[in-house]
């Protein structure tokens, strides 16, 4: 009788466990245990062996075990009728083939930041970062730019409303003055990330946009590396068929100071609108390391020099894939997104 106890008990396991997908699968628990040569009615005919004194005991013991099978079976119903009520109710044809996904690609200005990027690394600049939110002596005052100087108004600044002294970064140069702060020389770094302005928004320019500068310290740096450096950079990014040239010039925190321009994309230097029929386009702005910004950052000017440069992603980028717009990197216009899948 024991052996029984155990079958049943066992069954009611298995019967508990069944898990029918469609209404085939609760056809076949049907078959297994409730049919007429099923396990429940096999299991009752064990009902002859058991002795006299112990068979209303066994009897309940029994019937509460067809009970249950019965029951789940009735739970099985439910479920795999309602499973094809819905499918059969569906408006939806499930033999369609699926939707694609569609291939996402890196924005332009990625695209052309990475490649910047991996031509100074080559060169053996670092990447450094530094905060958007700025205080007043590493955006202006450590870069040769101390209160009520004229520079200042070369940028047009957001100032935070509650502190004055904290602005969002005009130029990543702040990134520079943090590095120089360090004092672990040589330093040899290229800083991108987005600075802000407050400037009317057009076609031509933005109060937000991305620069990458960079910085070169260590003893007797000259002019000549500056130029053979960004002599590379230009090779690499647009080819080796450009002129390039560099024209006097003045930022605060670099003497002597020059612009690089590169003959026009466009017209191949022969003069157009977006070269305003020069021949020529400004793509950065460089010079030596000026001595005053070297000793505030607490670095002896009299050994160590450097050169700096700095260049608006967005000019690169506009003229790499010649866009003359630059409102398009901000809009999101997935049909202009869409045009740089290739290139990623």
């Amino acid at each position: 009788m024991e052996a029984l106890l155990q079958r049943i008990e066992a069954l009611k396991t298995e019967i508990s466990s069944f898990v029918a997908a469609k209404a085939d699968d609760t056809e076949a628990f049907r078959i297994k245990y409730l049919g007429t040569k099923g396990l429940v009615k096999e299991v009752m005919g064990e009902m002859k062996n058991v002795p006299v004194e112990r068979k209303k005991e066994f009897g309940q013991l029994l019937n509460e075990f067809k009970l249950f099978a019965e029951a789940k079976y009735g739970e099985l119903q439910t479920v795999t009728d309602a499973t094809q009520t819905n499918a059969e109710n569906s408006t939806f044809d499930w033999s369609l083939p699926g939707d694609p996904l569609r291939e996402g690609s890196r924005h332009p200005i990625s695209l052309v930041r990475n490649q910047v990027v991996s031509i100074f690394q080559r060169l053996g600049f670092a990447v450094a970062e530094g905060p958007e939110i700025e205080d007043d002596w590493h955006n202006f005052t450590a870069l040769n730019m101390p209160e009520n100087h004229t520079a200042r108004d070369m940028q047009d600044t957001f100032y935070i409303s509650q502190n004055p002294d904290w602005i969002l970064r005009t130029h990543t140069s702040s990134v520079q003055v943090r590095e120089m702060e360090k004092g672990k020389l040589p330093i040899r770094i290229i800083c991108p990330g987005r600075v802000y302005r407050n400037e009317t928004i057009s076609a031509r320019a933005h109060c937000f946009f991305h620069q990458v500068e960079g910085l070169y310290i260590a003893e007797n740096v000259s002019f000549a590396d500056l130029k053979q450096t960004l002599y590379f950079f230009v090779q690499e990014m647009f080819g080796k068929d450009f002129k390039v040239r560099f024209r006097p010039s003045y930022f605060p925190f670099t003497e002597p100071s020059a612009e690089m321009d590169i003959s026009c994309l466009i017209c191949g230097g022969t003069g157009c609108n977006v070269c305003k029929h020069t021949g020529w386009v400004e793509i950065l702005g460089c010079g030596m390391v000026h001595p005053n910004l070297l000793e505030n950052c607490g670095i002896d000017s009299n050994k160590y020099t450097g050169f700096a440069f700095g260049m608006g992603i967005e000019r690169i980028t506009m003229l790499k894939y010649q866009i003359k717009d630059l409102r398009l990197f901000s809009e999101n216009d997935v049909r202009f997104l869409k045009q740089f899948s290739a290139a990623t």
